[in-house]
Order: structure tokens, then C-alpha cells, then sequence
């Protein structure tokens, strides 16, 4: 008779020492081995849900190689309908449109509200967008205008979006050029450092060619513009003059009142660059005909740019040069290309021996132009 049998007749017949003992022990047995099992599924289970936890924290954590997590929904998919209310509402031509959408599909971008309210990832993005329409264009021609229709996106963009205000003279970053203003009298300067407990610019020269001496207290104002074109300028007074490892400097006090200036229409960079320049002349008979023609004189002059946008610039020079001076201006940039344009100068600034010219942009050839703009979003920096 099996096991089971007798299991089953158990109840109902007198069950020996011996009978008892054989289930006493097969019962004792599957007890054991029940425990084991039970045991072993909470194992198993536990080291699941670490396994699962870890997982969830990983994708949380970018140091991890995930994605951090964002206040608020963010959508998964690329949105062509988003991105198209977004290009409306920023004033984009279809051409525009077009390639705003191709900027931030090369870049794999699928979430463009994010990317359009961040000043970083859009120059990531239309960067890339740029070396990728280099390497692509199958001529100088479509290579010229697909950048034209580049960089038009990008300034319309920058020219519509929001961007942090400057509310502290301590948040001036390091080597931005601005103008200290004493009475009535324009000096550019460059703030050296905004870090410590006074706002320190370079030291400008007075009349004399030496370094402008300001008594301490003395009143002026500081004007600068952000690296979005955001102007802004605050008053302050002189703490006094020191020698440094850049040369004379002046020290101001800090100031939290910050007034907002006029917003510049497009994005301008700080550099010095060789230039050349022409006296350019109306001719006699066409003075005042719509279509005038121009004369570009022989003698050339030299000087250096010290900003520079794609609606003008300044230089400072040695020569004595008038407002409403036409001008034709020329320099070559580190591959060798020719940039040049039509320009008028607004104002001047004298420091000392130096001039400074202020100057608007007339006419710029298509070419220049994308030159200019690469340099003013740093797009052929190493």
C-alpha cells in the first residue's frame, strides 16, 4: 500500500509505533523543506525590489548616467505642433521655422521649450547646427545662405527671449568692457574683477595720455551691457587707485540700485582686432539722388576693434575722425577670410591720444555678415 493510502486510512485504523514514526518524520520532512522555500521567495523578492530601486535612482541621477529629474511634465516626443505655436509667437518666417526645427532635431532635442529658455543649450544646439551646414553645403553659395537663415533665427530668438536681469554691480562677470562716465566725459574701461569688496575697472587715461586721477568719493557711473545685450548702468563713487598685474586700476563701490538701459538689438563681443579703415565720400553729382554713388579714398588708416555686432562696432584709433564720417572697414580673421563693411560713425570718445568710434553698420555683404556673427556666438572658437 503507498504512502498516500495509508495517509488516508490513518483516521480510520490503529496506527502502529511504527506507522506513527514514518509519518511523524515524512511530515517533519515537508516542513522543513517549506520553510526553506518560504524563505527563499522572500530572498528573491527583496533582492528584486533593490534591484528595481537602484534602477529608479539611476535614471533619476545624471552623475549616474540618467537624467535628472524636472519640476513639471516634460514632453517625450519631439512636438512639431509646439514647436510651431513657439515659432509664431517668436515672429519666425516659414524659412526660419524650418530651420529652428532642423537646429534641434540634429541635436536629438525633445523637449524645445526647455532648450529655447536656456541660453547654454541653445548655443549647444545651433553650434552644432553650424559645423553640421559646413560640413554638409555643397557650395559656397548654399553654404553662405543656409547660415544667413541660421543666424537670423538665432538673433530673432535672442532678441525675444526673457533672460536674468543684472541686480548686483557683484554679478559683472570678469573682463567686460563698460564706460565709466565722470561728469560729462565717456572713458572705456574693462571691469578687471567683481569678486571682492570694491568693483575694480581698469584705470582710463586723461587728457594728458596718463592715468585719469579721481579724487576718493568722487561721483560717476558705471554703463555695461550682459552678454544677451541687456544694458544696464548704476552709480557709484571712487574708492581709489592701485597698480596691478594689468596695470593701473581704479577701484568703485558696489551698488545693488541697477537701472536698465535700452536693449541692444543683437548680440555683441568684447576683442581687439586689427582693422583697417577708408574715408568713403559721396560723389558731387549724386549727393542727393537716392542711389548715390560712393568714393572710397586711397589712404588707409589703422586701428583696432574693440566690439563688435552685426550692427556695428567701435575702434579705437590715433586719427581724428567726425561723426557722420562714412567709412569702409576691413580686417582679416584668423583663416584668412575677408570681412568688410559700410560704416557711419555715430559719436566718438577722446582717451588721451586714442579715439573712439562708435560706429553703425551700413552695408554688410552676406558673407561678412555670417563671419561676424560667428565670431560675436563663438562658433569658430577652438
Amino acid at each position: 500500500m503507498s504512502f498516500f493510502s495509508n495517509l488516508v486510512l490513518l483516521p480510520l485504523q490503529g496506527v502502529g509505533g511504527l506507522n506513527r514514526n514514518l509519518f511523524e518524520r515524512q511530515t517533519g520532512s515537508m516542513s522543513t523543506w517549506n520553510l526553506l522555500y518560504f524563505f527563499i521567495g522572500i530572498v528573491v523578492i527583496v533582492v528584486l525590489l533593490v534591484i528595481v530601486n537602484n534602477a529608479k535612482k539611476k535614471s533619476r541621477n545624471p552623475a549616474l548616467g540618467g537624467r535628472a529629474k524636472e519640476k513639471g511634465s516634460q514632453p517625450r516626443h519631439f512636438s512639431v505642433l509646439a514647436l510651431h505655436k513657439i515659432t509664431s509667437n517668436l515672429g519666425l518666417d516659414r524659412e526660419q521655422s524650418k530651420m529652428l526645427e532642423f537646429v534641434l532635431r540634429s541635436d536629438s532635442v525633445t523637449d524645445p521649450i526647455r532648450s529655447l529658455n536656456s541660453a547654454s543649450l541653445l548655443d549647444k544646439h545651433f553650434k552644432r547646427a553650424y559645423r553640421l551646414i559646413e560640413r554638409t553645403a555643397i557650395s559656397e553659395d548654399e553654404l553662405n545662405n543656409r547660415l544667413s537663415v541660421l543666424f537670423s533665427t538665432r538673433n530673432i530668438i535672442d532678441s525675444n527671449t526673457n533672460s536674468t536681469s543684472t541686480t548686483s554691480t557683484r554679478q559683472i562677470p570678469d573682463n567686460s568692457a563698460a564706460v565709466l562716465v565722470v561728469g560729462e566725459t565717456n572713458y572705456p574701461v574693462k571691469v578687471i574683477s567683481s569678486r571682492g569688496d570694491s568693483l575694480v575697472v581698469t584705470n582710463p587715461l586723461g587728457p594728458t595720455g596718463s592715468p585719469l586721477q579721481l579724487g576718493r568719493g568722487s561721483k560717476a557711473s558705471l554703463s555695461f551691457f550682459s552678454k544677451s545685450s541687456k544694458g544696464f548702468s548704476v552709480d557709484t563713487r571712487v574708492l581709489g587707485s592701485a597698480e596691478s598685474a594689468d596695470g593701473p586700476v581704479m577701484q568703485l563701490v558696489h551698488s545693488g540700485q541697477i537701472k536698465k538701459l535700452s536693449h541692444r538689438s543683437a548680440r555683441r563681443r568684447q576683442t581687439v582686432i586689427a582693422t583697417a579703415f577708408y574715408f568713403v565720400f559721396p560723389d558731387d553729382a549724386s549727393a542727393k539722388k537716392k542711389d548715390q554713388k560712393l568714393s572710397v579714398d586711397r589712404r588707409r588708416f589703422t586701428g583696432n576693434i574693440m566690439d563688435i555686432s552685426i550692427g556695428g562696432c567701435s575702434i579705437k584709433t590715433t586719427v581724428s575722425v567726425n561723426s557722420g564720417q562714412m567709412l569702409k572697414i576691413e580686417f582679416t580673421r584668423d583663416d584668412n577670410t575677408v570681412v568688410a563693411a559700410l560704416g557711419e560713425v555715430l559719436r566718438t570718445n577722446r582717451t588721451g591720444i586714442n579715439t573712439i568710434m562708435h560706429i553703425k553698420f551700413l552695408k554688410v555683404p552676406r558673407k561678412s555678415l555670417n563671419s561676424i556673427n560667428a565670431m560675436v556666438y563663438e562658433y569658430t572658437d577652438n
